[in-house]
């Protein structure tokens, strides 16, 4: 949590030729389907939400970054199979970006789909999208450093194209990682407004990932913590606090460019208008912050409760006045603000999660805490900042990763295909 101004394959699609042509004639790959998969394609397109309420896959940079956030995650980590080269890997984020070209506009994943297959085989598609729209789906891949080289092994000959960024992070004060809930080779961020959306799409990347690529953990999210529009009201976390006040919007072109897209005089360049994405889970101790005086929980964080003003006075959207002593020196807004860190911002795309009881009878509920960035390093200047922070009492970070978020992909290609030039 920061208050930083701060988105063997199930069906063998590229295997079989498919993903040139299919990219190429777009909407039309559902001519070549046959039976009731023409029919549910067909209505899929035209129940499909309004173009403002889809997300093309291809572009200058992935969707699911500057653009608005939506409000459920389904965030995914994959580590390559054992034995697996580097024809696995370009085939599998073909195929995945094949399909992900297709469920960004309502689609499913392939032109036969959930039913139009043969029935003595099992379909392409789950199924469990059938009827909905898109709902604002953005589906955004990452590389973790673990893909490039691990344990002195450069399984896909790519690790002298290792962003030198791109390392794991830091031991930071009040870590309790687990490596079961933190890093992978390969990371999907799949965002929607509708959380059946958002499973269909995680669920049947899974899919066609096998015997290339295996789950290694994931996370479902609720709730944004943060804005990228003016549209978007500020959204509270679990303590009840506006989270975000203040994050880089997605209009906002200087502060993308200067703190969060990898600029051509980066290296590499293959990253270029790519980004760098940190994923924390925080624990929050919910019960122990319950009991928690409403005047010491607004000076733990630096603002009002109520209206999310800072406590130097002011709206919403005042900017803190650190000069006096109305917000606490080691107060989370104070540490967390540019002005306490050399102007660095981040761009958040937090959610909440919740996921059931601990063995103790406790909330196991928190943030799923997600930033882009420039350089990682941005990241973890902030972090060593938080060391003194008052709201570490009650948080705990669980779980860890980092990847390299390559740019969009053109139509055609695929996701990362710079990488392999």
């Amino acid at each position: 949590m920061t208050d930083q101004p701060s988105d063997e394959a199930s069906s063998g699609l590229s295997r079989r030729g498919l993903f040139g042509i299919a990219l190429g004639a777009g909407a039309a790959g559902i001519v070549a389907g046959v039976g009731a998969s023409a029919a549910v394609g067909a209505a899929l397109a035209s129940t499909a939400a309004e173009p403002a309420a889809s997300h093309a896959f291809f572009g200058e940079h992935q969707a699911g970054i500057a653009t608005p956030v939506q409000e459920h995650l389904h965030f995914a980590a994959f580590d390559m199979m054992p034995r697996t080269n580097r024809a696995d890997l370009i085939s599998l984020l073909q195929d995945w970006s094949y399909a992900a070209s297709r469920l960004t506009q309502g689609l499913e994943v392939s032109a036969t789909g959930a039913v139009g297959g043969d029935p003595e085989m099992p379909p392409d598609d789950t199924g469990e999208a059938l009827g909905l729209p898109s709902a604002s789906l953005t589906i955004t891949f990452g590389f973790g450093a673990s893909l490039f080289e691990a344990e002195g092994a450069d399984r896909f000959g790519i690790a002298d194209r290792r962003p030198k960024a791109l390392a794991p992070l830091p031991a930071f004060l009040g870590d309790d990682l687990d490596p079961g809930s933190s890093d992978g080779d390969l990371c999907i961020q799949v965002c929607a407004d509708d959380p059946q959306v958002a499973v269909h799409a995680i669920r049947n990347l899974s899919r066609i990932a096998f015997g290339r690529a295996r789950l290694r953990w994931s996370q479902l999210g609720y709730g944004k913590t943060s804005r990228t529009s003016t549209d978007q009201a500020t959204p509270r976390n679990l303590f009840g606090f506006k989270d975000g006040t203040a994050n880089i919007l997605g209009t906002d072109a200087d502060a993308l460019r200067a703190h969060v897209w990898v600029s051509e005089s980066d290296a590499p360049a293959w990253l270029a208008g790519g980004s760098y994405l940190v994923a924390r889970k925080i624990a929050m101790l919910i019960e122990t912050w319950d009991r928690v005086r409403l005047a010491e929980q607004n000076t733990i964080i630096g603002r009002d409760k109520g209206v999310g003003a800072p406590l130097s006075g002011g709206d919403e959207f005042t900017a803190p006045d650190f000069s006096g002593t109305a917000i606490d020196a080691a107060s989370h807004v104070r540490l967390a603000h540019p002005e306490a860190n050399d102007g660095i911002r981040l761009l958040r795309r937090g959610f909440n999660y919740v996921g059931g009881n601990t063995e103790l009878g406790r909330l196991d509920a928190g943030l799923f805490f997600l930033s882009y960035q420039r350089d990682p390093a941005q990241f973890v200047a902030v972090q060593r900042r938080l060391a003194t922070d008052l709201l570490n009492e009650y948080i705990r970070h669980v779980g860890s990763g980092i990847w390299a978020i390559p740019p969009g992909a053109r139509a055609g290609s695929f996701v990362g295909a710079g990488l392999f030039a």
